[in-house]
């Protein structure tokens, strides 16, 4: 593993310094689901869940989250997002709900986190909005499937390690 950018000669925290680096188009995708009871799931399809539009509102948290993950995160930094994708899914096979974040900049750094916030944000959306009737949900699987652009490169997730 190479020596973590956030740490400092003497093993201290602190944010990298971006200045140099070069801007370039920066993508990443995440994704999570949320597990539940199938008569949970038929109430989302449904729209009938007592808060209202789970998925749209799941949808708009986990956009508000991706533009605010600098705020919630330390050392991560503030960008200037061009793209924020949130796409709900309803999968009768969990039962439950999948959760896709793609987050977009032309910039120094990338993007992962906000991705990653998103899809976590919109994913306990879900749980706050039907937790009333089903206690037992679980939030799984939540992790960067595709990154490209900066140095690094790109990057993809096996298939099977979705």
């Amino acid at each position: 593993m190479s020596q973590l950018s956030h740490l400092d000669s003497q093993g201290q925290a602190h944010m990298v310094d971006v200045g140099d680096k070069a801007e370039t188009a920066r993508t990443a995708i995440a994704e999570g689901s949320v597990v539940m009871q199938a008569e949970t799931l038929a109430i989302v399809r449904a729209g009938d869940a007592k808060k209202g539009d789970v998925l749209g509102t799941a949808r708009l948290a986990g956009i508000m989250a991706a533009k605010r993950a600098h705020e919630l995160i330390p050392l991560c930094h503030p960008l200037l997002l061009t793209k924020i994708a949130v796409d709900l899914s309803i999968d009768e096979a969990l039962p439950g709900v999948r959760v896709r974040a793609e987050v977009r900049l032309t910039g120094k750094t990338g993007v992962e986190m906000e991705a990653l916030t998103a899809v976590s944000v919109a994913c306990l959306t879900v749980y706050d909005m039907v937790k009333a009737v089903d206690r037992g949900m679980r939030i799984e699987a939540i992790q960067l499937v595709h990154k490209s652009g900066g140095k690094s490169g790109v990057y993809e997730v096996a298939e099977g390690q979705r």
